[in-house]
């Protein structure tokens, strides 16, 4: 067998060869193979190239031979479809940045065949979407997660934009002090759900507008033995508005069967009427919240609690208030 310095390199690149220009519908021969190790200073006979397959295949790659077409590996961890799916989710994401985004889907075309992900490349819509302007999000992320990891409080300051797209901080420019629970992705956005030492109540903040974080000594004054279920907690809030959380019973129109199952869940009460049902759903009462309801109109009817019917009549006659 002839020698070279990469020859013990040959395996590795047999692998990056499979991974780069195979993939369930484009194949490899064994001509093919040789070549692309020659650009790599590797010259291999036949047999250690079968031998080496034969390794891979063992090691568990996918690894078909098909007559009169090639070699190819036929399966990987994402399909294309899945890669697809991701894609699409980072463009979608308001709380990555243009740059990020576009980093990302490089390193998600990695983990196909170059033909795929020249497929990839052509499924991406450029969109006008609305990206955050905070190119340090990872790293907030990041260390928001480290905090977590060391049951560890955090400071920060937190702020919003003015119409002349200026930060203003809230709390006059003083840092929060929180005890980090979870993170939650809601409504294109990455909320940190934490316990406010001073307010003394779980808040939710927008990652992308939180600066000068900094991990503190102090332990969390949170219960870090009970597991925090974040799905549940999300369920009930709408947009991310906080607010006191209530079991609201309500009389709706057949229609929007569909609707309040795919926002509560299949385990909703829900009793069938004639052309109606009533649904008990735990909801943070918020404007968000009673503006969900009301873009419903006559279908929806609020059966209880009295204050929250009293609170989407007042919301109600201040929007007409403000129109007339």
């Amino acid at each position: 067998m002839a020698r070279c310095s990469g020859q013990k390199l040959k395996l590795l690149y047999l692998l990056d060869i499979f991974k780069k220009h195979t993939d369930k519908d484009t194949f490899i021969t064994m001509e093919q193979i040789l070549a692309l190790l020659e650009k790599h200073n590797i010259f291999a006979e036949r047999k250690s190239i079968y031998e080496d397959i034969s390794a891979l295949k063992e090691f568990g790659l996918d690894i078909e031979l098909v007559r009169n077409k090639g070699y190819h590996l036929v399966s990987r961890t994402f399909e294309t479809s899945e890669l697809k799916l991701l894609v699409d989710a980072v463009q979608a994401s308001k709380f990555i940045t243009e740059k990020k985004s576009n980093e990302l889907i490089k390193k998600l075309e990695s983990l196909t065949s170059k033909n795929n992900a020249s497929e990839l490349q052509h499924s991406v819509i450029m969109r006008e979407r609305i990206k955050t302007m905070n190119e340090s999000v990872f790293l907030t992320v990041d260390k928001i997660q480290l905090a977590m990891g060391k049951n560890k409080k955090l400071s920060f300051k937190y702020f919003d934009w003015d119409v002349r797209k200026n930060k203003v901080y809230k709390k006059d420019g003083k840092s929060y002090v929180v005890s980090p629970q979870a993170l939650t992705w809601d409504d294109e956005n990455y909320y940190l759900l934490a316990f406010d030492e001073d307010a003394k109540i779980l808040k939710h903040f927008r990652v992308d507008k939180m600066t000068a974080l900094f991990i503190l000594e102090q332990k969390r004054s949170i219960d870090t033995t009970v597991r925090f279920d974040t799905a549940e907690y999300s369920k009930k809030m709408f947009g991310m508005y906080g607010g006191v959380t209530k079991k609201v019973k309500l009389r709706c129109n057949n229609s929007l069967a569909g609707v309040f199952i795919d926002r509560f869940g299949l385990n909703s009460i829900i009793t069938p009427l004639e052309d109606s049902f009533e649904i008990i759903v735990e909801a943070a009462i918020s404007p968000v919240f009673l503006s969900w309801l009301m873009q419903f109109g006559d279908k929806i009817t609020v059966l209880s609690p009295e204050s929250v019917k009293k609170d989407l009549i007042n919301l109600a006659e201040k929007v007409i208030n403000s129109n007339s």
